[in-house]
């Protein structure tokens, strides 16, 4: 009767084993299966040998991992926010997969099948925000964080940028520089989690167009003795918001600049430069550090 019962035990425990590695529920060790509303659904798109499929994304494309070398992908050349898609080999049977990150922080999937004449050639995605219901999911995810960002999200960087330009409000009153028609101004300097926020704008009261070459943030010495070096740390923005590259006669423009949080020396100070594009009207101003550091701090719950 025992030998019955082993059997019986052992034949329940094979059973359970097959069960368990045929659902593929259970692992070793504690844990906790990954539920359907976690999931980014994935879009399906098709692509062939002898065309190419052109995605154009709302942001700079950071990032791109192709699931097969069945797939070729790349950045199109001179744009940094489509890449272009084909198949590298005729006729691929089994389905493949590539995923995205955006410099906003979202992250695409797409799964990918072969087709003779794919239906879609050129595809524009949109960006999707989670309402957390679970019939509406988005098909990309807008929590991945950019090592230059630090612990800032890049979708909030974007509100803040946003509201900030929305609000248009003039903190800073007295940093600015006026010259041939042309006013540049420092509007506002705002902080939040390690980033510093500068709303400038360019006033434009004359006729003539002014188109901007470049914009330079540096930090010089105040006061230079004769015969000695200037020294010179240039400061690169991470993001700009509304960046002009024409203010055409009698108009304005705001642009919003994302930088990593600094302070200065009371030696030191920042100038701001605005370059005319074949033409002399060049702005500068300068920016102290006790500007810097009454910077208006940004509640992120205010941020629409």
């Amino acid at each position: 009767m025992k030998k019955v019962f082993l059997a019986i035990a052992l034949m329940l425990g094979i059973v359970s084993a097959n069960a368990q590695d045929s659902t593929g529920d259970l692992f070793e060790g504690l844990t906790k299966k990954v539920t359907y509303d976690r999931m980014i659904p994935p879009y399906g798109m098709e692509v062939t040998y002898d065309k190419t499929v052109h995605v154009i994304f709302p942001s700079a494309v950071r990032y791109v991992d192709l699931g097969s070398p069945n797939l070729i992908a790349g950045k199109a050349d001179g744009a940094e926010n489509v890449i272009r898609v084909k198949a590298t080999v005729k006729n691929f049977r089994t389905e493949t997969n590539f995923s995205v990150i955006t410099e906003s922080g979202s992250f695409y999937t797409f799964n990918v099948k072969y087709a003779d004449e794919p239906l879609l050639l050129n595809i524009e995605m949109k960006d999707f925000i989670h309402d957390g219901s679970t019939v509406n999911r988005p098909n990309n995810a807008l929590d991945v964080y950019l090592q230059e960002l630090g612990s800032e999200s890049p979708k909030l960087v974007h509100l803040i940028m946003k509201s900030i330009h929305k609000n248009n409000k003039r903190e800073i009153k007295h940093v600015g520089a006026k010259s041939f028609g042309i006013q540049y101004l420092l509007r506002g300097l705002y902080t939040h989690n390690g980033l510093l926020y500068f709303h400038t704008q360019i006033k434009n009261s004359s006729n003539v167009p002014f188109d901007v070459d470049f914009i330079t943030f540096k930090i010089v010495d105040k006061k230079v003795a004769k015969r000695t070096a200037i020294q010179e740390q240039v400061i690169f923005p991470l993001r700009a918001y509304n960046y002009a590259t024409r203010i055409a006669g009698n108009k304005d423009e705001r642009t919003i600049f994302t930088m990593e949080k600094f302070t200065i020396p009371e030696d030191k100070q920042v100038v701001v430069e605005l370059h005319e594009k074949s033409g002399g009207r060049h702005q500068s101003f300068v920016i102290e550090n006790e500007d810097i550091v009454r910077a208006k701090v940004i509640n992120e719950l205010k941020v629409k």
